[in-house]
C-alpha cells in the first residue's frame, strides 16, 4: 500500500546540534560503544547489543524522555513495541522514577515482554493491528507523554548518537550497514555520518519477508506492508510495517541503497557473530553482518562497519538456531 511521499508536510530534518546534545543528555546511562574489528576482512563491528537494555534503542528513550518538560514527565510516560524499546522507556522510566505503560503486539519476543515487565513497567499485549491505535488512545485518555519508537526528532537524534560515535572512531569509513524497520536508527545515523563524513555511504538492510522500505526506497515513495506479512520474519525487532515519515525523509535524501537479506543468512550471521566474533546477536541485530557476508557484490568497497544493533534473542530461539538450524 502506498503511502505517498509524505502524509503530511515536510518537516525538519535532524542535524549535528541536536545529536551531539542528545550525546550529551545520554552519557550517565548509555554506553558509548566501541568498534571491533570482525574476523571478516574490511569489516568492522558496532556492538550495540552491549548497552544495558541490550540494544540501541535506549538512545533514542532516553533522549526523548530527557527533553520532556519535568512536569509533563512526571506524569508518566507510554510507548508502543515489539520488544527493544519497550525494555528502553521502561529502563528510562525507572531511572527517573516515574511510571511506564507499554503495549506490546502479542506476536513479541516472550523474553522481550518478561524483560519489560522486570523493568517495573505496566504491560499490555494487543493484536499486532492494535499496535499503533491503542498507545494513541492511552495517551489521550491519560495525558501522559507518548513515546514513539522511531518518528520523532528526539528519538531520531538519539539513534543517530551511534553515528557520531563511528564518525568519531572510524573517520576513514566507506559504508556504513544499518538494520532498518521504522528507520529511526538510519536516520539518525544517516544525519550524522552525512553532516560529518560526506564522502561515505549509508546503506540500509531488511529482512526479505519485511522489504518494505527497501521498495520505498526503489519506488521512491512510502510504501506499507501488511502486519500478516512482515511478522514472517524471525528478525523480530524489523516487523514494523512501513518506515515513519520524517525517516523516510532522511533515507529518501541520505541513504545511499537499501538491500534485503533472506531468512537463511540472518541465520548463518546470527550464528557466526556468536561463534567466530563472539557477539550475542539477536536476528534482527544481524542483518547488517549478514548483508557483508553474503551480498558483498552489492556493496561498495572500502572500510565497512556493521551496526550490530541488539542481543535480545529469545533462548528457544537461540537454542533453534545454534543445534537445529
Amino acid at each position: 500500500m502506498s503511502l505517498g511521499t509524505s502524509t503530511t508536510a515536510e518537516r525538519r530534518l535532524v542535524d549535528l546540534e541536536l545529536i551531539r546534545d542528545a550525546a550529551r543528555l545520554i552519557e550517565s546511562h548509555a554506553v558509548r560503544t566501541p568498534l571491533l574489528a570482525s574476523p571478516w576482512p574490511g569489516l568492522w563491528l558496532k556492538p550495540e547489543n552491549l548497552q544495558p537494555i541490550g540494544a540501541f534503542k535506549i538512545r533514542g528513550a532516553l533522549t526523548a524522555i530527557s527533553r520532556l518538560d519535568p512536569d509533563v514527565r512526571a506524569h508518566g510516560v507510554i510507548a508502543h513495541s515489539s520488544g527493544n524499546h519497550a525494555q528502553a522507556v521502561a529502563y528510562t522510566a525507572r531511572a527517573f522514577g516515574i511510571d511506564a505503560h507499554i503495549v506490546i503486539p502479542d506476536n513479541a519476543s516472550p523474553r522481550k515482554v518478561q524483560a519489560t515487565r522486570d523493568l517495573d513497567a505496566t504491560v499490555e499485549l494487543v493484536p499486532v493491528e492494535e499496535r499503533f491505535s491503542r498507545p494513541a488512545q492511552l495517551a489521550e485518555e491519560s495525558g501522559k507523554a507518548l513515546i514513539p519508537p522511531f518518528d520523532h526528532p528526539d528519538v531520531i537524534s538519539g539513534q543517530g548518537t551511534v553515528g557520531l560515535e563511528i564518525a568519531q572512531d572510524a573517520p576513514d569509513v566507506d559504508v556504513v550497514l544499518v538494520p532498518v524497520s521504522g528507520g529511526g536508527l538510519i536516520s539518525g545515523i544517516a544525519a550524522a555520518i552525512t553532516a560529518l563524513l560526506p564522502t561515505a555511504k549509508v546503506i540500509g538492510v531488511e529482512p526479505e519477508l519485511a522489504g518494505d522500505a527497501a521498495e520505498s526506497f526503489r519506488t521512491g515513495h512510502r510504501v506499507a506492508w501488511s502486519p500478516v506479512d512482515t511478522a514472517r520474519t524471525m528478525a523480530d525487532g524489523l516487523r514494523s510495517f512501513s518506515v515513519g515519515e520524517l525517516p523516510w525523509q532522511h533515507i529518501s535524501r541520505q541513504v545511499h541503497d537499501i538491500i534485503t537479506v533472506t531468512e537463511d543468512e540472518i541465520a548463518d550471521a546470527t550464528r557466526r557473530l556468536i561463534l567466530q566474533a563472539g557477539l550475542v546477536a539477536e536476528p534482527s541485530g544481524a542483518v547488517a553482518t549478514a548483508a557483508y557476508l553474503h551480498h558483498r557484490d552489492q556493496l561498495p568497497s572500502g572500510r565497512t562497519v556493521a551496526v550490530v544493533s541488539g542481543g535480545n534473542i529469545d533462548p528457544a530461539a537461540l537454542r533453534e538456531l545454534m543445534f537445529d538450524g
